[in-house]
């Protein structure tokens, strides 16, 4: 099951790599699609694990690594790198189960391959009202010793109601 989504995932990639003109092009497309299956992926999740309401950003993490990417992904990243003020962390993936089989060809050295997961936790996380920045700092596919997605709470989204509705 988790080899046919890779394959499938790669197939992906790859048609995208042939649709758009440059790398930063297909990261975007990446970011977008995952975004939008984030924003749909957040009631499964929320249904499955009936998790509550977190407190905190540092359980939000705890969440997402020990909970969301088992559920999803069957891989537990560690959580390190805390900022100072408990508002930005990375998850440390040793084992990225996108990027089986994958070799990134020398002409796609910017393509950030699974960029997909930065939109999955962009877009679950809007839908529990908190905007974040996620992005890659280090990737597997380009060397690095580990995968590493940096996360940054921004703020809270407030609901806005309509005009006049309490």
């Amino acid at each position: 099951n988790s080899e046919l989504f890779t394959l499938t995932y790669g197939a992906l990639v790859t048609q995208l790599c042939k649709d758009y003109e440059n790398d930063e092009d297909v990261n975007k497309q990446l970011d977008k699609m995952g975004y939008n299956i984030g924003v749909r992926l957040i009631e499964d999740f929320l249904a499955r694990s009936n998790v509550g309401r977190c407190h905190d950003f540092r359980e939000t993490a705890d969440v997402i690594a020990k909970i969301a990417f088992k559920m999803y992904l069957g891989i537990t990243p560690s959580i390190t790198n805390w900022s100072p003020g408990g508002d930005e962390f990375s998850l440390i993936l040793e084992n990225n189960p996108l990027v089986d089989f994958v070799e990134l060809p020398d002409n796609h050295s910017s393509l950030i391959y699974s960029n997909l997961l930065c939109g999955v936790l962009r877009g679950a996380l809007e839908m529990v009202q908190m905007d974040v920045d996620v992005k890659f700092v280090q990737d597997t596919l380009k060397g690095d010793s580990v995968t590493e997605i940096r996360m940054k709470f921004i703020r809270r989204i407030e609901d806005n109601l309509p005009a006049g509705e309490e």
